[in-house]
């Protein structure tokens, strides 16, 4: 089985690293990731300007690929040049990212993003990250990764992503694992206004801590990792609410 992984932190990132390493015992992986950082991306990809794709030695992977582009940018362009090189890639993982990627957070996230463009051309994915954005727990994402790897193989369609969130604990701490749905996810401040340098504009950053929840249905990814245990999320790409197609139509726009 050949895996594509990709993430949002950075080709030199230790969670890229460390999935990289866990996938590497199971398929024949290869890497393409953004040469800097690019949390947050989304799922913009460029137009603007060209791509380069420079060649980088990897360890654990059979080919890896720096790329100055997003997150997305790598697995539309990375799933395109492997191909030329007559490697079709059977899984796109995405991770493990430094922070988690839960709620409406997922619409942000690089992560979820590349994994998600996975699925735009049309190749189950995966997006894997840990509940902390200095984590120093790797091992249950990466386990994790695995066995779900082992499990979906041939079973996950191409229009999914299995959305994995960690606690940042050790092994023997994680609760378990929940499959989930997407809950909300609200910050307790939004942008701080930090003093401008002398003569120019007020700058507002965007900043603020996670809401903690209480009394909310325990099959939100959200809930789950705040309780202390692994959430696993099947998303999609189609946001189509099918319910109300039929009442829009009622309404006669013309």
């Amino acid at each position: 089985m050949n895996i594509l992984v990709a993430n949002d932190d950075g080709i030199k990132a230790k969670g890229i690293f460390e999935l990289v390493k866990a996938l590497s015992a199971a398929a024949t992986v290869y890497v393409c990731a953004p040469h800097v950082e690019r949390s947050a991306a989304g799922h913009s990809i460029t137009v603007r300007q060209g791509l380069e794709a420079r060649e980088v030695p990897y360890e654990n992977a059979e080919l890896a690929l720096e790329i100055n582009g997003t997150p997305a940018d790598c697995v539309k362009l990375g799933v395109l040049l492997l191909r030329d090189r007559g490697i079709n890639i059977d899984m796109v993982f995405s991770g493990i990212n430094h922070g988690g990627n839960l709620g409406t957070d997922t619409h942000y996230s690089g992560t979820v993003s590349a994994a998600i463009e996975g699925c735009i051309c049309g190749i189950p994915s995966v997006a894997v990250s840990v509940n902390e954005h200095k984590p120093q727990h790797f091992e249950v994402a990466a386990e994790l990764a695995v066995e779900t790897l082992r499990k979906s193989a041939g079973k996950l369609d191409g229009k999914t992503v299995l959305n994995i969130n960690v606690p940042d604990v050790p092994r023997e701490k994680l609760k378990g694992v929940r499959i989930t749905t997407l809950g909300p996810r609200e910050y307790d401040g939004w942008f701080q206004n930090r003093p401008a340098e002398e003569g120019g504009s007020a700058l507002y950053w965007y900043s603020g801590n996670p809401v903690v929840y209480d009394n909310l249905p325990e099959h939100y990814d959200v809930i789950a990792v705040q309780d202390g245990y692994a959430s696993i999320t099947p998303l999609h790409y189609d946001f189509t609410n099918y319910a109300l197609v039929d009442e829009v139509k009622s309404w006669g726009i013309k």
